[in-house]
């Protein structure tokens, strides 16, 4: 959410910036709101101030006053009561539709966020590690999956529809190694970890900036009021919501937590294999810092380094890029997606995305600090992928396959695989029965 007071002071910025990120909405209609909203709050004053003015001269006249003076101060009172209670019912109005638009109103970019349309526009600012060239038949992720009693498809769709999986065996044990990785490596950088709540209140949804906007990506609990979250950045953000908090050091927070995502709107793309599907695995970093643009450039840049130490430990080609306005979400400040070679796709795949919110998250969920000077500031809020599995297999595995349909697991990831330093066909259904 941004401050009203900026609006008012950059309209055609706001405009261009929410028009940039695809958002339906008007300036010019929220302004005209805003304007009707201060006239209205200033008529309400007013007839409280002459009511009350009025009645405490009834009061103080009422043995001295003839009947008809009193009565005609009464129905004065009277029809200052029904004028304060229609402009009430209107301003209500007017902040009910304020305030639902306000909850549409895009972030600003950051002035190095490059222009574009979609993700074919975002820049690419620096890359690690050379694709690897393969002499013999490459597979991909599928077949290597299900020849190596790792994944199994068929069986996931059967139980839970489309995009659905298992993971089987070796398969689930890489899963959670994957995950433990990354949460001792942000441990080691000082993070918290957190076991969050996988429901949120559509309130905790709102305040974090995936409601209204994002709501059709969301699985409802029918009945309950509540829903599943897609990512543990909204229970962590909203730990603190409501609150004045202490961010004299940066606060560092982590979680590993099952996601949903309906993926609305993704009809016919990526439907082979792990990338897009509906339950996943994320280990999510989140931090919360005062509202000083160098800080929080500085942090947003150490929450990238992060990822990007996790894949060279997977010992994996990847790229950074600078995303472009058209391919940010409405809270977004400034973003640099992380894209990991997938051989099967020819291509780079997104695998992680790390953000800087500015104050605009903190803002919605009422996250505050008091400053040097005792003044109350919103936070600033950044968050970012350490790992999201299953789609981190696809790379782990194509990447590190060998001709005889085995997998080399990377250094880092055999600690937590029981010294396993390969995947074999021959393994194929260990750790299952």
């Amino acid at each position: 959410m941004l401050d009203m007071v900026l609006i008012r002071q950059q309209p055609k910025k706001v405009q261009e910036t929410a028009d940039r990120k695809g958002i339906a909405l008007s300036v010019e209609r929220i302004l005209r709101l805003d304007g009707r909203k201060r006239e209205l709050q200033k008529e309400t004053e007013s007839y409280r101030r002459e009511r009350n003015e009025r009645s405490e001269q009834i009061r103080q006249r009422i043995l001295s006053a003839t009947k008809s003076e009193l009565l005609a101060e009464r129905n004065a009172v009277k029809r200052l009561n029904a004028q304060l209670a229609e402009a009430e019912a209107e301003l209500g109005e007017v902040v009910r539709e304020l305030n639902a638009l306000l909850l549409l109103v895009p972030n600003l970019v950051s002035s190095d966020t490059p222009t574009g349309q979609s993700d074919a526009d975002n820049v690419v600012i620096r890359q690690a590690g050379k694709p690897p060239v393969f002499a013999y038949p490459l597979r991909d992720h599928v077949e290597l999956g299900e020849s190596l009693g790792l994944i199994d498809i068929p069986r996931g769709v059967k139980a839970a529809g489309t995009r659905s999986y298992y993971l089987t065996g070796i398969g689930a044990l890489l899963h959670r190694a994957v995950q433990q990785l990354a949460i001792d490596l942000l441990l080691a950088r000082g993070f918290t970890l957190m076991e969050v709540p996988l429901l949120a209140r559509p309130e905790a949804m709102t305040g974090t900036g995936f409601f209204p906007l994002g709501a059709d990506q969301v699985y409802r609990i029918p009945d309950e009021d509540k829903c599943l979250v897609g990512t543990s950045e909204a229970p962590l953000v909203a730990f603190y919501s409501g609150e004045v908090i202490d961010v004299a050091r940066p606060i560092r927070l982590a979680a590993a937590s099952t996601c949903f995502r309906s993926e609305i709107g993704s009809a016919g793309r990526d439907v082979r294999g792990l990338y897009r599907v509906h339950q996943f695995a994320k280990v999510e970093q989140v931090v919360l810092c005062e509202a000083d643009d160098a800080l929080s450039e500085q942090c947003h840049a150490e929450i990238t380094a992060n990822a990007e130490e996790l894949l060279r430990r997977l010992e994996l080609p990847y790229r950074v890029v600078s995303v472009c306005i058209g391919d940010m979400s409405q809270k977004t400040y400034k973003q640099y997606d992380i894209e990991t070679w997938m051989p099967s796709r020819e291509a780079y795949g997104e695998t992680h995305s790390s953000s800087n919110l500015g104050e605009f998250q903190a803002r919605r969920a009422n996250i505050r600090y008091r400053d040097k000077k005792g003044k109350l500031r919103y936070c600033h809020t950044l968050n970012n992928t350490a790992v999201a599995t299953p789609r981190i297999l696809i790379p782990l595995l194509e990447n590190h396959q060998n001709e005889d349909g085995s997998v080399n697991l990377p250094r880092a990831l055999q600690p937590y695989m029981n010294g396993l330093t390969a995947i074999h066909p021959k393994d194929a259904g260990r750790g299952r029965n």
